[in-house]
């Protein structure tokens, strides 16, 4: 085989660092960019939060006398235009640092969450209790789920403390278990919804009033309670309608799930990366400062960068000269990003803005793709973990994003539209007639919209609303 070299010419598309950069950077939300500026901040010394370089450009007599002697600089010489990245605020004002220290007040810190087995044995702990019935409650209170009920069999928790406690006996642990029941919330611990009724009604009772109605109610005939069967009930009970209904408003004042108002989770608190307001002008679209980060180039390390030196020192400063002005820039690049995409999809939606959920209009990502002259992908990408803050909430910009389903007039309808309708129609609808999901598409069929049962169903389960039977409400 004979050897040759051959010279070819093509073109291919490659991903650079830079654009790489810019790409983690788009698709990231507000906390993880934030996340990211700290550990850029951290690794690179060119780097610097914009309100610290401001603190220390106040400069002294004797810094203004150092300044005045030339020092030798050298820009980097790469394909893009750095002339304008060398800070990144677009015109934001300043604002906090959460890690300064005067400004670490008691709103800023977390309190810490309270668990439920935590505040049972808060409890427990103020109760005289022998060191063998604490041991004994606390096994019960670690069997206890994040709704109250004791979750394992009381006989398999007898015959396993059995091993460590002599002479253990059924009856002790159930005596403890009881002593747990009475404890805040009331009703906690219960092996069942109708035993942590029955405990909550016999608290009730203690206070004084009847409670032998609701209790046989709860005790003997929660079935009948679950299926609303009313004239099933006042034969069982064999009682009067008005006793009927003090018994049933009394069961309702109660906690089926009596744990879980404890030891939730804490909240997740999300920062808008856009801020939508109306003026004179009309739907004004404004990147939310709070989110904006703040980073430049610190000009003291930039100026250490000396031209023909070829230290090993200088050739580290350049590199991460290079890399913080392509960070500086990627930013700059996907705030503009967020901010045109974010005006075209206000645009696009001003029904919505101007009159609700019922007026939205169905959009795809290609639409506003269009628009920005953009890849879906990239669309895809800004819209995702994004928010914006509208007079009607702080909504997801995928939110703004729908399917559609046709109209009587050949027109389309978008699916968050629909869904709006049907709330409304169910919020109206007659508790002891609920509307049947084809009912629905026909009352929607009169609104104009072209909507088939089954979808009027899929729907409805994706609003987490139960089917016309569930909502049938006899008393």
């Amino acid at each position: 085989m004979k050897q040759a070299l051959q010279l070819k010419v093509g073109q291919s598309l490659t991903m650079t660092p830079q654009l790489q950069q810019a790409i983690k950077l788009l698709q990231m939300s507000s906390l993880d960019l934030q996340q990211e500026i700290t550990r850029a901040l951290e690794e690179n010394p060119l780097l610097e939060r914009e309100e610290e370089i401001e603190q220390a450009s106040e400069p002294s007599e004797n810094s203004i006398t150092e300044q005045e002697t030339p020092v030798d600089s050298i820009e980097i010489a790469i394909e893009t235009d750095w002339s304008d990245t060398n800070h990144f605020d677009l015109n934001r004002p300043m604002t906090r640092v959460a890690s300064d220290d005067e400004y670490d007040s008691y709103e800023n810190r977390a309190s810490e969450n309270l668990t439920l087995a935590d505040h049972l044995l808060w409890q427990l702990n103020l109760m005289p209790l022998t060191e063998r019935d604490m041991l004994i409650a606390r096994v019960l209170v670690d069997s206890i789920n994040s709704d109250g009920f004791l979750d394992a069999n009381l006989e398999e928790i007898t015959t396993a403390l059995a091993q460590e406690l002599e002479d253990l006996e059924f009856d002790e642990v159930e005596c403890v278990l009881h002593q747990i029941q009475r404890l805040d919330p009331v009703g906690i611990g219960a092996r069942g919804i109708a035993e942590s009724l029955t405990v909550q009604l016999a608290a009730l009772g203690l206070t004084g009033g009847d409670v032998s109605l609701p209790l046989a109610l709860v005790q003997n005939h929660l079935e009948l309670l679950t299926k609303k069967d009313r004239a099933g009930l006042k034969r069982a009970l064999n009682c009067t309608d008005e006793k009927l209904d003090i018994a049933l408003e009394l069961i309702r004042s109660l906690d089926p799930k009596p744990g879980s108002n404890i030891g939730s989770n804490n909240p997740e608190y999300v920062t808008p990366d856009l801020i939508v307001r109306r003026s004179t002008e009309g739907w004004i679209v404004e990147l939310n400062p709070d989110a904006l980060p703040r980073v430049a180039i610190n000009q003291t390390y930039q100026n250490f960068i000396k031209s023909g030196d070829k230290s090993e020192t200088n050739d580290y400063l350049k590199g991460q000269l290079q890399e913080a002005r392509w960070f500086v820039k990627s930013l700059k690049s996907r705030a503009e990003t967020l901010l045109k995409v974010g005006t075209c999809i206000v645009e696009e939606q001003i029904e919505f803005f101007e009159k609700g959920p019922v007026a939205m209009k169905p959009m795809v990502l290609a639409d506003i793709a269009n628009r920005v002259e953009m890849h879906e992908s990239t669309i895809s990408r800004v819209t995702t973990q994004k928010y914006m803050h509208t007079p009607r909430g702080t909504l997801e910009l995928k939110y703004f994003f729908s399917s559609h389903v046709g109209t009587d007039g050949g027109g389309e309808a978008s699916s968050t539209a629909i869904k709006e309708h049907i709330k409304e129609l169910i919020s109206d609808e007659n508790p002891k007639k609920p509307l049947s999901d084809n009912k629905l598409s026909k009352m929607l069929s009169g609104r104009g919209f072209k909507v088939a049962r089954r979808t009027i169903a899929k729907y409805r389960e994706m609003l987490g609303i139960s089917g016309s039977s569930e909502r049938k409400q006899l008393f």
